[in-house]
């Protein structure tokens, strides 16, 4: 289900607030494309948080600590790598003010990252936005084995220890259900939805802002939690790793 375009101009961080907290997001037909369209499923594909789907394979690429794993160290680049195209997708829909807005959000401490390296270069990793309890999953990239994976791993672990309740996927694919992703109606969707932002997600759809929002995730709850297992007092503590990621996942799945 789509809604009329409009000028991507027109296209405001607050706008997309209000968007997302009515089950609504906002796509491009093209990266070129001047205008964006916005996209309602009938039937939206989420990854419930206790149904991750941790291979075996997966679990030893974590355990093995094959790449680097960072969070929102990168995002401008962790969401221009993701508006690349690449053989096995020609073409992307993210225009440049989705790019745009997106960045003032992550200004705004609510959009993230997360992303993976080989040594010094970006192979792959995710971007989305949290708000309240939900975390909307926006795209996601791998330019090595396994690196979105590694990624979206890492980004269940965080969100579980974080206290989030939705994490929102849009579409459904292979990957995604690989992972333990499942499709739901709209309507059951958007209960979900009002559940994670509490009580005041009206007032945010109709523009009260995010402040308006109830009971919010924390998102930076699992590196506290690796630095205090380190008895590391910094406020900048280093990445957690794959293999806290992989015993996070294996105790709780």
């Amino acid at each position: 289900m789509t809604r009329p375009t409009r000028r991507a101009s027109d296209l405001d961080a607050d706008l997309v607030l209000r968007a997302y907290a009515m089950g609504v997001f906002p796509m491009a037909e093209t990266r070129d494309d001047p205008s964006v369209f916005w996209v309602e499923p009938r039937q939206r594909a989420i990854l419930p948080l206790d149904g991750f789907h941790l291979s075996r394979s997966l679990r030893k690429t974590l355990v093995a600590d094959r790449y680097r794993l960072t969070v929102d160290t990168a995002f401008p680049a962790m969401i221009a790598l993701c508006a690349e195209p690449a053989p096995d997708r020609p073409e992307t829909w993210i225009n440049p003010a989705i790019e745009r807005v997106f960045t003032a959000l992550h200004h705004r401490g609510l959009a993230h990252s997360v992303e993976c390296w080989d040594g010094d270069r970006l192979v792959g990793g995710l971007y989305g936005l949290a708000l309240g309890r939900a975390f909307f999953g926006e795209s996601m990239v791998s330019r090595a084995r396994d690196a979105s994976k590694v990624a979206i791993a890492a980004l269940v672990a965080r969100l579980r220890v974080g206290g989030f309740t939705l994490l929102d996927c849009q579409f459904m694919t292979d990957h995604l259900a690989s992972l333990g992703a499942v499709e739901i109606p709209r309507e059951a969707y958007l209960s979900r939805l009002a559940s994670a932002l509490g009580a005041d997600s009206a007032g945010l759809a109709t523009g009260a802002g995010a402040a308006s929002v109830g009971v919010s995730g924390d998102f930076g709850a699992l590196d506290r939690l690796a630095a205090g297992a380190r008895g590391d007092p910094s406020t900048t503590s280093p990445p957690v790793s794959g293999k806290v990621i992989a015993q996070l996942l294996t105790h709780t799945s």
